[in-house]
């Protein structure tokens, strides 16, 4: 069956639970900028004589403003995202970008005053009942009050964003998004190019990954360009708002200490030893004599089966509702309801996500189903955070989001229910073996790859912030360095490999965005062991969890969890139960002869 005859052609969102149309969304537009404007009118140069209640009715219309502008934003950016080659969905998109700038220039005063309240009117004002439904977004921009800069200054740095960083990272996607790679004769996307890395068949994956690297080529010199801008600007922002290194804006953003990031780097990249005997495992099973780049994600046995569209969803929905029947009845809704995009179609955005929206509305998800089983996994992913981007509704606009290093808990969490479902329920020792082979593999890339993407993105920021502009080559040899140091000499990485640092945009969207991901696949795998340790109450408490949203500092949140996300031991018990995955395939390796 071919990759895109699964049922998933057929499925698509619809976008008019946000707008109806482009015209409502123009005359949305309109309003939101007259409502900013009257707003500003009404409570500029006074928000530190407000009282409690005072401040909480401004916030609560700063609340409505702003659900506005993120429906907006929302109905645009989606429906750029399924057609990226569509001039008039990017039109749409700038048009989008540049009036929330222009309200949020109008809106700009509210966090500046509110950082310059002195600090025990402060903590008086949030120590009321009336701000509750606020308090951490306002206690927030009071600890970073040193990092915000006077009006004029924020409104500069945010009409400049949209020709800035916003038009650099649209450029960016639009030129991934019209590339084609060339195999076997058939024009390919980057979706379908990499699915091949997952071929049974060596000489395909091999084949593909020249293919994938020749595009790049293609266009390293306008993604030197673009990489080069972006690095510039940042450190620019850095430098205007006092912060003392390249991460640590990212820390701020996710709540998390300094010391705490760095525990988690010292602790990930101390266990390369783990990559490096998964790696010599799996070449074992294989049946290769060296592991290149291209066999990292080779299936182990059966592999080629496909999921339709259909059965993919039942697998979800009853791991999910077998969890929890709140995960399973809101995970169905976005099926039912047409909350999802998985066709693979030309011009697409490739990848997944789930956009959360606003409050007054509810998520949507995309990704590009090709029926594998990875696909399955995905899905399971993005309705994960799906469920808890529905779920943290009842909180303000200001808490409905959650910092970068707790927004992958649902979704992680949600891929292994649906890992150790399937897992239960398969008795032949091959087929667990190919499973938990898989398992690993995304482990390995969710934890160590994407820690070694941040010593990658670490030596660039400080090398454009000290010797200036970098040529494509450098980009490749601290590319090519970082990731060696992560396979210890257990996989070699072709020359051809050297030009893959160049397609992945979290380094351009969200400057130091990876390590989050490590950071929540090691609290899963503690927050998992806990669950299967908890009993029933577990469930009751995750789900409380999920309903808060931002709405406290992460390692608050976990608490009754039973989690400590201060405690430094934290991260390395998280990579024992990484070591016990590899333990477990090592065992059943040595009880199984997998087809190879």
């Amino acid at each position: 069956m071919e990759a895109t005859q699964t049922g998933a052609e057929r499925i698509h969102w619809s976008l008019q639970d946000l707008h109806e149309n482009s015209e409502s969304l123009e005359a949305s537009l309109k309003d939101a900028d007259r409502r900013s404007q009257q707003f500003a009118d009404t409570y500029r140069g006074r928000i530190d004589d407000l009282d409690a209640d005072e401040l909480a009715e401004a916030l609560v219309e700063l609340e409505d403003i702003q659900d506005d502008l993120g429906r907006a934003y929302a109905y645009a950016y989606l429906a750029w995202s399924t057609n990226t080659n569509d001039e008039k969905h990017g039109a749409q998109l700038q048009k989008v970008k540049e009036a929330y700038n222009r309200a949020r220039q109008h809106l700009l005063f509210i966090e500046v005053e509110w950082a310059n309240v002195d600090d025990e009117r402060a903590r008086k004002l949030l120590e009321s009942e009336a701000l509750e439904p606020y308090r951490h977004y306002l206690e927030l921009e009071q600890e970073n009050k040193e990092h915000i800069l006077t009006e004029p200054e924020e409104k500069i740095l945010s009409e400049k964003q949209v020709t800035g960083s916003g038009a650099w990272t649209r450029y960016f996607d639009e030129t991934m998004g019209a590339v084609r790679y060339e195999l076997d004769g058939e024009s390919m996307t980057q979706q379908e190019i990499l699915s091949k890395l997952y071929e049974p068949d060596r000489e395909v994956r091999k084949s593909a990954a020249l293919a994938f690297t020749d595009g790049l080529t293609d266009s390293t010199r306008t993604l030197t360009f673009v990489f080069n801008t972006l690095l510039a600007e940042k450190a620019s922002n850095d430098r205007l708002r006092g912060y003392e290194h390249w991460l640590q804006s990212r820390n701020v953003s996710n709540e998390v200490e300094d010391e705490t990031v760095d525990a988690l780097i010292d602790a990930v990249t101390s266990r390369y030893d783990l990559v490096a005997r998964f790696y010599e495992l799996k070449k074992q099973l294989l049946g290769l004599d060296e592991m290149y780049d291209y066999d990292r994600y080779a299936p182990v046995g059966e592999a080629d089966t496909r999921y339709e569209w259909d059965q993919a969803r039942g697998i979800v929905l009853d791991a999910y509702g077998d969890f929890h029947p709140v995960m399973g009845e809101t995970a169905s809704r976005f099926f039912d309801e047409d909350w999802i995009d998985a066709a693979v179609k030309d011009g697409k955005r490739s990848g997944a996500f789930s956009h959360g929206t606003v409050p007054s509305a509810h998520p949507y998800v995309l990704m590009n189903y090709t029926g594998r089983s990875r696909d399955v996994q995905t899905l399971a992913h993005e309705l994960g955070h799906g469920v808890h981007q529905f779920l943290s509704r009842e909180q303000t606009i200001f808490h409905h989001g959650t910092p970068l290093t707790t927004a992958e808990t649902a979704s992680v969490f949600g891929e292994m229910l649906v890992f150790q479902r399937l897992m239960r329920r398969e008795e032949d020792r091959k087929n667990r073996l190919a499973m938990l082979v898989s398992k690993i593999d995304d482990t390995i890339a969710t934890v160590f790859r994407q820690i070694a993407m941040n010593r990658f993105e670490h030596r660039i920021h400080t090398e454009r912030r000290t010797k200036g502009e970098l040529p494509a080559a450098r980009f490749s040899e601290l590319w090519m360095e970082t990731q060696e140091a992560m396979f210890e000499e257990s996989v070699v990485l072709g020359d051809h490999y050297r030009h893959w640092w160049s397609y992945i945009p979290h380094f351009l969207h969200t400057p130091g965005y990876v390590y989050a991901y490590a950071f929540g696949e090691l609290l899963v795998l503690a927050l998992y062991s806990r669950y299967q340790s908890a009993g029933d109450d577990f469930a009751e408490r995750y789900m409380d969890l999920l309903a808060a949203g931002g709405s406290d500092w992460p390692h608050r949140l976990v608490e009754p969890l039973g989690v400590d996300l201060t405690d430094l031991e934290f991260w390395y018990n998280g990579l024992g139960e990484i070591e016990s995955l590899i333990d477990q395939a090592e065992s059943l390796a040595s009880e199984t002869t997998p087809a190879g």
